[in-house]
């Protein structure tokens, strides 16, 4: 029989980190050992949550101290690898390259689309399905389903097309791990599988001397669950739960749907075969919020039991009052509005010295307008999700390349490489510029252009013509001369126009001939355009872009000349950005991923609209909801009760602000859902001002 399962809980409104902290190290020192500490582990569920727990470390420890051995479970859906040399431990194969796996799926789409349908549909459409097939792969093998089951999908009740997607998907899940093994690599999905499950297996067969503590994840990857079932029955094994709710009354607690915060919380209770009362307080004497639980509680329970919101009206709201306490909520007419309303928050935040805020939205233009605001005061503040490749200047300058030369270098597209920052052709950038304008000018308005460079010259040695018969000896001097400029330009872009004059290209052919093209046109008179392209984090980024493009389209079959530019920029979307030095010590910008576990003097949750926060359930684009709950997969709703249980926790914080746009691109926003019962629950309990007031 299994030893009974030590799982702990810390209320939401308590600051997380710090208390499981304050409480690690509160017991080991009745063990007067000084090495306790650092023979202990201590799962995490990010690499941020690692990063913040180490200085949490220093600063409580206030000196050098031997640390814990602290990891990333990777209990998210993140961009990052997990268990990197806890991998090579089992001697699993590396995860695949993702552009790898992205083109690769690409070219068995297109396979099965000209087997079935003669090949209606272009390279860069089957990438774009690709990269919904491989989030379909991706949730498959994370909710361990088994996808042999899809030959018996489609039956009765469900319309004809359904059987045609079976088909596809059966087709691609069956064909993919022959893929899979000539590249001897796994899905990444897969890997993070099994490393959790022979990881469980490991500290079962033998267990450490040392405490093993895995904190703050949820367990909403099973094999994540089933990981902290091992760890919680080890001899020296505690799972510590982020603001597990043990006073929500048993109906509530029953009738929670996938939308709901503690939903996630209960799932796994149940994989453990716990009830609520058998998890106990991490450390018994914390303190936290007791009313501001009461209030997101009550905001939070499920629809059927809130008429349990009647009780409180006449039993009295004093409670709910306090909760209400360090709580407000802004309404902006618009985006602009809203950021400058959290930029000055987040100023007046820096008048009272150590104290921090951060701003946390799923949000990412509302981050970079609040960025540009703080610039105002002087105040460098980066988004820490990054910002996609293709919108920094040397992703802009490599899309926009190849987008002139797929538009067979029209007028717009032209002018718009040869307006970008880095555009300078080897020449004095000044001087580049001054002829760009003079080609606008006297060479692309009126009458389009034949296609392709040859015709830009053809444009000005009309316009020259037309000069001489007018007898403008001075415009025609300076046509002469902007012919003779732009032949300098044809020199660079001509090598990648050849490139393209074939309808089918091969990827490896083109791009390097695409990098060599943006290296010139980035270079100086004074200074190689390499150095210029490749400068910063986004240079490096998009320098580790173009070399991952290259190894992944080795063996790619020929595309369509017209899907290279639109591949190109797809893929580097996909490539966030980071900021890696520069951040405020005191002030940050944060998506909900990133926050988990933190706290701050001043949280601020903005973009909280229908949409954006909690944003809409995605639409399957492979299986009807009736097809998903057959095959096993959860419905899409329950990211939505995942984002509700980042709300409730950064919610808890001591002084919260809820803020909103009512209106984005001119058309009217609907408040989030959460929002709504919040404001519900106030003007019911006539406490809205106190909201507003907060």
């Amino acid at each position: 029989m299994s030893p009974m399962p030590n799982v702990l809980t810390i209320p939401s409104s308590a600051p997380f980190a710090q208390t499981l902290v304050r409480g690690l190290i509160d017991r080991l020192k009745r063990q007067d050992d000084p090495l306790a500490l650092s023979r202990a582990t201590i799962y995490l569920p990010t690499r941020r949550a690692v990063r913040n727990l180490a200085e949490i470390f220093a600063r409580e420890l206030g000196g050098a101290a031997l640390l814990p051995e602290m990891r990333p479970l990777g209990d998210v859906d993140e961009d990052e690898a997990f268990f990197d040399d806890a991998a090579d431990a089992f001697d699993l194969p590396p995860v695949i390259a993702p552009i790898r796996r992205r083109l690769l799926l690409a070219a068995l789409v297109r396979q099965w689309d000209k087997a079935q349908r003669k090949g209606t549909i272009t390279f860069a459409q089957s990438a774009s399905l690709a990269g919904n097939l491989a989030t379909f792969f991706d949730e498959a093998q994370t909710q361990q389903i088994d996808l042999s089951r899809l030959d018996g999908l489609v039956e009765g009740v469900f319309a004809a097309h359904w059987d045609e997607v079976r088909e596809f998907l059966d087709h691609l899940y069956k064909a993919w791990p022959a893929v899979l093994a000539a590249e001897n690599a796994i899905d990444p999905a897969d890997r993070r599988n099994r490393v959790l499950q022979a990881l469980a297996k490991r500290l079962r067969q033998n267990p450490p001397q040392g405490p093993v503590i895995a904190a703050g994840s949820t367990g909403s990857i099973p094999a994540t669950a089933e990981l902290l079932r091992a760890i919680s029955e080890l001899p020296n094994g505690s799972v510590v739960l982020p603001g597990l709710d043990r006073e929500l009354d048993k109906a509530s607690w029953d009738q929670l749907d996938e939308g709901h915060p503690q939903y996630g919380m209960k799932q796994l209770l149940t994989r453990m075969e716990l009830a609520r009362d058998d998890v106990r307080d991490w450390t018994p004497a914390v303190v936290g919020n007791n009313a501001r639980e009461l209030l997101l509680r009550e905001t939070l329970r499920p629809a059927p039991t809130t008429d349990a919101w009647r009780a409180i009206a006449e039993t009295g709201s004093g409670d709910i009052a306090k909760g209400l306490d360090g709580l407000s909520i802004v309404e902006a007419s618009h985006p602009g509005e809203e950021a400058l309303a959290i930029a000055l928050i987040l100023r007046e935040t820096l008048e009272t010295p150590n104290k921090t805020a951060a701003l946390v939205t799923p949000d990412r233009n509302l981050a970079r307008r609040v960025a540009s605001e703080m610039r105002r005061w002087n105040i460098d503040i980066d988004d820490s999700a990054g910002r996609p490749l293709a919108n920094t200047p040397p992703g802009t300058l490599l899309t926009l390349i190849a987008e002139a030369v797929d538009a067979t270098f029209a007028p717009v597209p032209l002018l718009a490489l040869l307006k970008h920052p880095l555009c300078s052709g080897g020449e004095e950038t000044a001087e580049f510029r001054r002829r760009v304008r003079e080609l606008d000018r006297f060479a692309l308005r009126g009458s389009r252009p034949d296609p392709g460079l040859a015709g830009i010259a053809r444009a000005i040695e009309a316009a020259r013509k037309d000069a001489d018969h007018r007898n403008n000896s001075r415009f025609a001097s300076t046509l002469v001369l902007l012919a003779q400029w732009f032949e300098s330009v044809c020199d660079i872009l001509r090598p990648l126009e050849d490139a393209f004059a074939a309808r089918e290209i091969h990827i490896g052919d083109v791009l390097p001939v695409h990098i060599d093209t943006a290296q010139r046109l980035a270079a100086t008179h004074k200074e190689d355009g390499a150095n210029i392209l490749w400068r910063g984090e986004a240079g490096n980024a998009a320098a580790l872009f173009s070399a991952a493009l290259a190894d992944a389209a080795n063996g790619i079959p020929a595309i369509e000349n017209t899907s290279y530019a639109v591949l190109f920029r797809a893929l580097a979307e996909t490539i966030p950005v980071r900021p890696v030095f520069g951040q405020h010590p005191r002030l940050a910008i944060l998506g909900q991923l990133e926050a988990r576990l933190q706290s701050f003097d001043v949280t601020i949750l903005g973009g909280l609209n229908e949409g954006t926060w909690p944003r809409a359930a995605s639409t399957d684009p492979w299986l009807s909801r009736p097809m998903r709950q057959k095959l096993g997969l959860e419905q899409p709703e329950r990211a939505i009760g995942l984002s509700a249980h980042d709300f409730a926790a950064l919610a808890s914080g001591p002084r919260v602000v809820l803020t909103r746009a009512q209106k984005s691109e001119g058309s009217p926003t609907i408040p989030s859902r959460w929002l709504q019962r919040l404001q519900q629950l106030a003007n019911g309990l006539e406490l809205g001002e106190q909201l507003k007031a907060g």
